[in-house]
């Protein structure tokens, strides 16, 4: 059994489909605990059948109209028409586009892909550092995942049976605190390496708002309609691939139905196929993790040697950083969620909190060693390698460290309205 067990982790370490190696997983637990396998389609459909499910493909479909409609253009043009007079000018720009691009993407890849390209050439002409310009693109990726619409929140929300509405309230002040932070590193490198600040010219800021105004509305529309109880999660998302496919066809002008239309709704189905076969295996092998008493064995175990909720919370980070580091974060979330959360209500952490630390040490792992997305997203689109990017990777992963001390040992950045 053992042998079998590292021989699922070396097929996976080697580039296996990571469905591959979880369903295969699954199995050999539904053997080990002699629970009939079933439990595996049983899980599926009750995942599949989820209202809240129904709004990732939705807001997948979104994200890929905005990358292909020219929304990415639009967003860079108007923040740096706006803010780039700001200390440190283009940096800025790019954390919040980045961040604003991610939360409808749903995937940091999509947003280095799409943004990386347009703002490294800006970068290195405004004269911000190589190493800079790489480590700023590859970690800003993933900045907006707890933001609303994050795919991310919603499943956790799923999984761990938590309100949608609170968590996305939680991630707003650790998400504004990470880029205050990231834009204040960003300042001191533009004022080191004497880069000049985009002027604020009124005439090119009524030009940039006019062109992006549409786009703007977007995210507005999205809080005033969910949280002011109007619509629901998956009306939400309906409304906003609606939304992004109407400014983009007709107003704009920069899709066309006929020739791209097919094209669009393969890509997107590409990558909603693609997550939703990892969510369905990865919850049916937790599902029989649960049954075979896991997490009781775990918190048994685990309470033997830690006694507080700051030890707890110390090791909670570890494991999570090197979970981050080894696998993606939506099979992450359906895999650990489960055997954590009963652990964590034993040391008196509100699941609302272990879902932001959670997202959190997932973003970070993000850009991490070994299978840090980011870093491979990055090398394919700048032509760089892996141990350069991860070298850019380090100031602002230190600086991400230092924020994610700082959400874990202040609750209240994340509860302040619960």
């Amino acid at each position: 059994m053992t042998f079998i067990v590292l021989l699922l982790v070396v097929i996976a370490l080697t580039g296996a489909p990571l469905f591959t190696a979880l369903a295969a997983g699954a199995l050999l637990v539904s053997f080990a605990s002699e629970i009939s396998p079933d439990i595996l389609i049983i899980e599926m459909n009750r995942l599949t059948a989820s209202p809240n499910m129904l709004a990732l493909p939705l807001f997948i479909f979104a994200g890929v109209i905005m990358s292909h409609g020219g929304a990415p253009k639009r967003l860079v043009a108007f923040y740096r028409a706006n803010f780039g007079f700001l200390p440190g000018g283009i940096a800025v720009v790019t954390l919040i586009s980045c961040a604003f691009f991610t939360m409808f993407s749903g995937a940091s890849g999509v947003t280095i892909l799409a943004l990386g390209g347009l703002l490294y050439p800006i970068l290195k002409n405004e004269g911000y550092p190589e190493k800079f310009n790489l480590g700023l693109l590859t970690t800003s990726g993933s900045l907006g995942l707890l933001f609303p619409p994050s795919l991310a929140m919603i499943i956790y929300g799923v999984v761990a049976n938590v309100s949608i509405e609170d968590l996305f309230i939680a991630g707003i002040f650790p998400g504004l605190l990470l880029i205050v932070l990231l834009s204040v590193y960003s300042a001191y490198t533009g004022n080191r390496n004497n880069v000049q600040h985009h002027k604020f010219v009124f005439s090119e800021s009524a030009i940039a708002c006019k062109r992006c105004l549409l786009d703007l509305f977007l995210p507005i529309g999205i809080m005033l309609g969910f949280f002011g109880g109007f619509l629901s999660l998956t009306e939400i998302a309906a409304a906003t691939a609606a939304y992004a496919l109407f400014i983009d066809t007709v107003i704009y002008k920069t899709i066309s139905l006929r020739k791209q239309g097919l094209h669009l709704l393969t890509e997107a189905s590409l990558l909603f196929g693609s997550l939703i076969i990892i969510l369905l295996i990865a919850l049916g092998l937790t599902n029989l993790l649960i049954d075979a008493q896991l997490p009781t064995l775990l918190l048994n175990f685990i309470g033997q040697f830690i006694d507080t909720k700051i030890e707890f919370l110390i090791l909670l980070n570890i494991f999570l950083l090197l979970v981050g580091a080894i696998m993606d974060i939506f099979s992450a979330i359906l895999v650990v969620v489960p055997l954590l959360l009963p652990l964590a209500l034993r040391y008196d952490i509100h699941p609302i909190h272990l879902g932001i630390i959670f997202i959190a040490n997932l973003e970070i792992g993000y850009s991490t060693p070994p299978i840090g997305i980011n870093l491979f997203i990055a090398s394919n689109r700048f032509r760089k390698p892996i141990h350069t990017l991860f070298q850019s990777t380090i100031p602002f992963l230190l600086i991400m460290l230092v924020w994610l001390l700082m959400i874990t040992y202040i609750p209240e950045l994340s509860l302040w309205r619960l």
